[in-house]
């Protein structure tokens, strides 16, 4: 039987926001890690994905990869992964979105 999964990540490149996340999500019982890239993000899902319960991420980073590049790379590599994308602008690649609960960035 394989364990359940212990951990959420949370991606967001503003060190505020990601920070005020963590803190309400160390609440939790799941583990939080932060990450500030999808770069980042996809390296700890390779190696961590099946400990990974949840993903929350800020679907506008910048970088190589923006946050609904992350979403879609892990709604196909681990499709049992719950995400929250928040999002300045909920149009913002809305047709390349995977399923995902959507929250508005003030």
């Amino acid at each position: 039987m394989r364990d359940k999964p212990t951990k959420v990540l949370v991606v967001e490149d503003d060190v505020d926001d990601r920070s005020l996340v963590a803190a309400l999500l160390e609440e939790t019982d799941l583990d939080v890690v932060e990450m500030n890239t999808a770069e980042d993000a996809l390296d700890f899902m390779r190696d961590h994905g099946d400990q990974v319960a949840m993903l929350f991420l800020d679907g506008s980073i910048s970088g190589r990869y923006d946050g609904i590049d992350l979403a879609r790379a892990v709604s196909v590599q681990w499709p049992n992964v719950r995400m929250v994308i928040t999002l300045p602008d909920p149009a913002y690649r809305a047709d390349e979105m995977p399923p995902a609960t959507l929250m508005p960035k003030p």
